[in-house]
């Protein structure tokens, strides 16, 4: 499935994959952690998850991104886990991580099957990296808040998403 509408700068971009909704049922996936080891949707199935993707943790937005959801996530405690999904290497993902203390993050690359971005329809066709977006997910996997962010250059709604997880930690 293909969507139209999205941007990076002036540059129109497509992506691939399934849109998903608020009450749809989040499919598993496999990325590759920063030990090169998979990472699995359903090692959470016991937690809350915060999903964000990022077109690349070499931008400033991105940056920003992550170092503004690794802050919140100290003070979400410990039935919710934030993931910052990217197409970068682990390699990259990792230097990265090192150098701005990110911790409180899972923190895992997509670059080998693209199998988040497909089946989160996040999956840039054309540049191969992930369009920024948020996803918050019950312990069951609903969805309970999306958010495809239109133009790349743009941050997303961060008190939305943090709000609807905290939503679900009541």
């Amino acid at each position: 499935m293909e969507r139209t509408g999205f941007k990076i700068g002036n540059d129109d971009i497509v992506l691939l994959g399934t849109e998903l909704k608020v009450g749809d049922k989040a499919k598993d996936f496999t990325l590759t952690g920063l030990e090169m080891q998979d990472v699995k949707l359903s090692d959470y199935d016991d937690k809350i998850k915060l999903i964000f993707s990022v077109p690349s943790f070499d931008t400033p937005i991105c940056q920003l991104e992550i170092v503004r959801f690794n802050k919140e996530a100290e003070k979400l405690g410990d039935e919710l886990v934030l993931m910052a999904v990217s197409a970068d290497l682990p390699f990259a993902q990792s230097r990265f991580c090192q150098a701005k203390e990110i911790s409180n993050l899972v923190v895992a690359s997509d670059h080998k099957e693209m199998d988040f971005g497909n089946k989160f329809g996040t999956h840039m066709k054309d540049l191969r990296l992930e369009n920024r977006s948020v996803f918050v997910l019950s312990k069951d996997n609903t969805v309970t808040y999306v958010e495809y962010v239109i133009q790349n250059a743009d941050h997303p709604d961060y008190d939305k998403a943090l709000d609807a997880a905290r939503e679900l930690l009541k």
